[in-house]
């Protein structure tokens, strides 16, 4: 039987989170606060002293780099894209306006009257 947690001395009970990422953050600060426990107390399964050991490893954190600076990259992909678009349009526009300043405008604009 698992013995229920006591809340520590001075803390209150926190009332649930309204959004579910908050809900997901107060869970993920429980767990985190029950391995610390378990840890401190030598109680901890060999499960969660080895994620602790992976995470704070040089490994995982070259990876977390890698992964932070590849969403950068995507970042700066979609960004030129766009740019893209919008410099192709105002080409296209640009060209118009060419056209028209060298006498080979819309026909909609021409007098009848030549």
């Amino acid at each position: 039987m698992v013995a229920k947690r006591e809340p520590a001395g001075n803390s209150k009970p926190r009332r649930p989170a309204t959004t579910p990422e908050g809900r997901e953050q107060q869970l993920g600060a429980l767990a985190y606060d029950l391995a610390e426990q378990q840890l401190a107390n030598g109680t901890a399964s060999a499960q969660v002293q080895v994620y602790f050991l992976k995470a704070n490893s040089v490994r995982e954190k070259l990876e977390l780099e890698r992964l932070r600076k590849e969403n950068l990259l995507t970042e700066a992909k979609i960004a030129t894209a766009g740019q893209g678009d919008r410099m192709e349009m105002l080409l296209t526009d640009a060209m118009a306006a060419f056209t028209t300043y060298q006498g080979g405008g819309r026909d909609d604009d021409e007098d009848d009257d030549y």
